[in-house]
């Protein structure tokens, strides 16, 4: 027997009711391919906060993998760049294991709240490093220092920097 998702989906549209965040625990807890596809959807809504609920909801849920990509799309979207911290927030039950570039490039050159975000993902979860996953990151660090003002948080953020990616280094070796 299958469940109408559609009530739960249309609470997730527009201007949000008091009921918005139950339809999308409720769509959750459901966890179909199509919840999947219908929350991808919603991911392009034109209001912002149905975008944020159906990147909740896809988080909530135990068989997202498949959302994964729509959501670092989300991510980088620059139509949701007020938004993507809340976004990348979704991602904490997630096998982010392969994005450890991503990260932290989203580290380095994300808003406040992403930066903060991809940095916890950066400190606690794991991830597969290579030397091609540390060359990438060096790349991007490189870009980073070129491009911003070298001032005392320029300074403090090298030495986390530096240190992060020597702890790597040192992981490979």
């Amino acid at each position: 027997m299958s469940v109408d998702i559609n009530p739960y989906v249309e609470q997730l549209k527009g201007e949000l009711k008091e009921t918005a965040y139950k339809a999308s625990d409720a769509l959750a807890r459901i966890g179909s391919e199509e919840v999947v596809d219908e929350m991808i959807m919603l991911l392009e809504h034109p209001y912002s906060e149905s975008r944020i609920l159906a990147a909740r909801t896809l988080g909530l849920m135990e068989h997202n993998e498949r959302a994964l990509e729509a959501i670092m799309n989300a991510v980088k979207n620059k139509e949701n760049k007020a938004i993507s911290g809340d976004i990348l927030m979704c991602l904490e039950e997630y096998d982010i294991s392969a994005l450890y570039v991503d990260m932290f490039k989203l580290y380095l050159f994300g808003s406040f709240k992403v930066s903060t975000v991809a940095k916890g993902f950066l400190d606690f979860k794991e991830f597969d490093i290579t030397a091609r996953v540390i060359k990438k990151a060096e790349k991007h660090w490189s870009h980073y220092c070129s491009n911003v003002k070298q001032d005392e948080v320029f300074e403090l953020k090298k030495v986390e920097v530096e240190s992060m990616l020597n702890d790597l280094k040192a992981f490979l070796d």
